[in-house]
C-alpha cells in the first residue's frame, strides 16, 4: 500500500480501505480545505489531520472510535456536578472562538492552523460545522465542534478550561442530537478521556457502514439552530456508575 497524492482538479478520494496500517489510517496527502473536498472526505469516513506549515494528511483509521450518545457515561461525581453545574451551554453560538480554543493546548502548543480554522468556518456557514459552548457568566469555558453527516456527528475537538467543561458540553451534546434522532458521534481515535465517557473501538468497516446509513437521515433544521440547549433535551442519562 502507498499514500495517494490528491489531485488539484478533482476532489476524488482513494477506498479507506487502502489505508496503511502504520501510522494507522493514512490514506492521501495534499489536496485543499475547500469546502467541496472537506465534504467530500467526511462523506467517506475520511479527516484532515496534520501540522501547521507541513502538507495536509488524510486519515481514516481502523478501528474507529464511537460514541453512541445513549451511552454516555455518567459517573456518580458527575451526577452529583450536574444536580447544579456552574454553566449555561448553547449551540452555535460562537463557532469562531471555540475552534480557536480548540487550537492551543498548553502542552503542544497550536495544533489546529489558520488554515484548518477558516476552513471549518466556512462549513459553519453554509450549515456543515456546528459548534456547542459551554459558559460560565460571559466567559467561554469549554466546547467542542464538528461536522454533521445525517445523524451521524463527526467530532473533531473539544477544550476546557475548566473542571468538568468539556465533558458537560459533550454530554449535552449526546442529549440534544439524540432528542432530534441522532444516533452515532465519530471520535475518530480512542483517547483515556473519551473512553472515561463511553466512547469505544469498532472495525472501520462497521464505522462505514454506519456512516452510509445514517447520512441519509435528515434532521429536523431546528436541531442545528443557535439556541440555549434547553433541560428538557438534556436531562441525565441512565447510565450510572
Amino acid at each position: 500500500m502507498r499514500i495517494v497524492k490528491l489531485s488539484s482538479q478533482s476532489v476524488a478520494f482513494p477506498s479507506p480501505e487502502a489505508a496503511l496500517h502504520d501510522p494507522n489510517g493514512l490514506l492521501a496527502i495534499g489536496g485543499d480545505l475547500a469546502p467541496a473536498r472537506l465534504l467530500a472526505a467526511y462523506e467517506r469516513g475520511i479527516f484532515p489531520w496534520y501540522s501547521p506549515g507541513e502538507a495536509i494528511l488524510w486519515w481514516s483509521p481502523d478501528p474507529r472510535a464511537v460514541l453512541f450518545p445513549a451511552q454516555f457515561h455518567v459517573s456518580r461525581s458527575f451526577k452529583r456536578f450536574l444536580r447544579n453545574p456552574p454553566f449555561r451551554i448553547t449551540l452555535n453560538h460562537d463557532f469562531a472562538a471555540v475552534i480557536a480554543a480548540c487550537s492551543y493546548r498548553p502542552d503542544e502548543g497550536t495544533w489546529i492552523g489558520e488554515e484548518v480554522q477558516q476552513a471549518y468556518l466556512q462549513l459553519h456557514h453554509l450549515g456543515h460545522a456546528h459548534s456547542i459552548e459551554v459558559w460560565q457568566g460571559e466567559e467561554l469555558v469549554g466546547g467542542l465542534y464538528g461536522v454533521a453527516q445525517g445523524a451521524l456527528f463527526c467530532g473533531e475537538s473539544m477544550f476546557s478550561r475548566t473542571t468538568n467543561a468539556s465533558k458537560c458540553a459533550l454530554w449535552a451534546f449526546c442529549r440534544h442530537f439524540a432528542g432530534y434522532g441522532g444516533e452515532l458521534v465519530d471520535c475518530q481515535v480512542l483517547n483515556a478521556h473519551t473512553a472515561r465517557l463511553g466512547a469505544r473501538e469498532i472495525p472501520r468497516r462497521q464505522f462505514l457502514q454506519q456512516l452510509s446509513n445514517l447520512q441519509r437521515r435528515v434532521l429536523a433544521p431546528e436541531c442545528w439552530t443557535a439556541q440555549v440547549i434547553p433541560p428538557q433535551l438534556v436531562e441525565l442519562p441512565s447510565q450510572t456508575d
